[in-house]
C-alpha cells in the first residue's frame, strides 16, 4: 500500500484518488493554502501554471518521492499550442526543478470519465502511459495501480513525455471542438 498525496481536488483528482483507492492505496488531498506531509507519491492534478508554487512550497519535502504530473500545458488563451519550449515538456522543466525527484508523466492522455469508468467511450479498457527516467518508480507506480481495473504501459524515458503532451493536446482540442466526447479519447488495442 502506498500512501498517495494529490494537489487538486477537481474532475481528474477525484477520479484519480478513486483508482488508487481501489487499487487499494491511502489517498488524501493537498488544499491550496494548507501546509501538509505529503505521502511517498505526489500527483499534481492541477493546472501547469499552479506548478510553480507547490514546488516553491514543498521544493524539500518532494526530495526523494515519486511525482506524477498529469498536466498538459496548453495555451488555453489561444487553444492553439502549448506554452513549453517544443523540444521539452511541463514533466522535464518540473525534473529540471526537482532533481533530486523522481518526475513520471502519466494520466494526461486520459480525461477523468475514463478513468472513472476504466473505459474510453464504454469500447476499451482504459490505458494509461507512463514516461519516466527511473524504471523503479516507473514499476511503483505501475503496481500501485494494480486492481484499479486500468491498464498501464511504459512509454519510455521522460523525453516521452512531450510525445504525451501533444497527444494529450489533440485529445483535449478534439473535445473542446466536439469532435469526441469527454467520455471518448484514445485507447490502445493488442
Amino acid at each position: 500500500m502506498n500512501n498517495i498525496s494529490i494537489f487538486g481536488k477537481g474532475n481528474m483528482g477525484k477520479a484519480l484518488a478513486e483508482r488508487f483507492t481501489q487499487a487499494g492505496n491511502q489517498v488524501s488531498f493537498v488544499g491550496r493554502d494548507e501546509q501538509a506531509t505529503l505521502g511517498d507519491m505526489v500527483i499534481f492534478a492541477v493546472p501547469f501554471a499552479s506548478i510553480d508554487d507547490i514546488i516553491a512550497k514543498y521544493a524539500n519535502q518532494l526530495a526523494d518521492k515519486i511525482v506524477i504530473d498529469i498536466t498538459n500545458p496548453v495555451d488555453f488563451a489561444t487553444m492553439d499550442g502549448l506554452v513549453v519550449p517544443a523540444d521539452s515538456s511541463a514533466a522535464a522543466m518540473i525534473a529540471e526543478k526537482l532533481p533530486k525527484t523522481a518526475v513520471i508523466k502519466a494520466f494526461n492522455t486520459n480525461f477523468a470519465a475514463s478513468l472513472l469508468t476504466s473505459k474510453v467511450a464504454d469500447k476499451a479498457q482504459t490505458t494509461v502511459l507512463l514516461a519516466g527516467d527511473c524504471e523503479q518508480s516507473k514499476t511503483a507506480v505501475s503496481e500501485a495501480l494494480n486492481g484499479s481495473g486500468l491498464i498501464v504501459k511504459d512509454a519510455g524515458s521522460l523525453k516521452r513525455a512531450r510525445e504525451l503532451e501533444a497527444l494529450g493536446f489533440l485529445q483535449i482540442t478534439l473535445a473542446v471542438r466536439e469532435q469526441i466526447g469527454w467520455m471518448g479519447g484514445f485507447a490502445l488495442f493488442e
